[in-house]
C-alpha cells in the first residue's frame, strides 16, 4: 500500500500528476483543487489512496488527510467506486460534503456527474451518521447539534418520498417517529421510519 509520494512535480494534466519518488515517476490522480496546490518542478508531499484491479493499480492523491478519509469513506456506498468518489470531491469540498450529508442535502449532491436523486438519498442514509462523527470529533464534549423537530421531520419525509414512499405514509411515519421522541436526531428519525413503513409494506 502506497500512501504518500513525495518529490519533484513533473507534470500536471486535467485529472493528474506525476510526481517522481526515488527516481520513480508516479501517475497519482487527483481533483482540481488538489492539482491546484502543486507547481510544476516543485517538490510536494501528496497522501494517497492505491486502488487495485485485476487489470490496473491506481494511485489517488489528496492535499489532506480529511479528504483521503472521505474518499474512502464514500467508497462503502453501493455502487460508488474510486472515480465516482474523486468526481464528488471535485464538486464538494470536505467540508461541503459533510455539511450536504449531515443535513440530507441531496441537490447538493446530484450537481456531481453520475450522481441521481435515488444514489444521493442512498448516500445520506448511508453516511450521515458517519460524517457527522468526524464533523463534531472537535467540538465541546456534549454539544452535539440536535436541530428542531420540525426541521427534522421536513428532511424525513423529503428523504422518505425521494426513495419511493408515498408521501401520506412518508408524514404518518414520520410524525409518529417524532412524537414518540421529539430531540431524536435525523438519521435516527429516518431509521426508525423506514423500519415503520417496512413493516406496512
Amino acid at each position: 500500500m502506497i500512501a504518500s509520494v513525495r518529490g519533484e512535480v513533473l507534470d500536471i494534466g486535467l485529472d493528474h500528476a506525476v510526481v517522481e519518488a526515488a527516481g520513480v515517476g508516479y501517475r497519482v490522480n487527483a481533483t482540481p483543487a488538489t492539482l491546484a496546490t502543486l507547481r510544476r518542478g516543485d517538490e510536494s508531499r501528496l497522501l494517497t489512496a492505491m486502488i487495485v484491479r485485476e487489470d490496473s493499480m491506481t494511485l489517488y492523491g489528496f492535499a489532506d488527510a480529511e479528504s483521503r478519509d472521505l474518499f474512502g469513506l464514500l467508497q462503502t456506498v453501493s455502487g460508488v467506486g474510486p472515480r465516482l468518489a474523486m468526481a464528488i470531491l471535485a464538486v464538494l469540498e470536505p467540508e461541503s460534503l459533510r455539511k450536504a450529508l449531515a443535513e440530507g442535502n441531496v441537490t447538493a449532491l446530484t450537481r456531481v456527474p453520475g450522481i441521481g436523486k435515488r444514489g444521493a438519498e442512498r448516500m445520506v442514509v448511508e453516511l450521515r451518521d458517519k460524517v457527522e462523527a468526524v464533523a463534531v470529533a472537535g467540538d465541546i464534549p456534549g454539544a452535539a447539534a440536535v436541530s428542531s423537530a420540525g426541521v427534522v421531520r421536513d428532511q424525513v419525509v423529503e428523504a422518505l418520498t425521494g426513495l419511493g414512499f408515498r408521501l401520506e405514509h412518508a408524514e404518518k411515519a414520520t410524525d409518529t417517529v417524532v412524537a414518540a421522541d421529539p430531540e431524536a436526531p435525523t438519521s435516527t428519525v429516518l431509521r426508525s421510519a423506514l423500519a415503520l413503513l417496512g413493516k406496512t409494506r
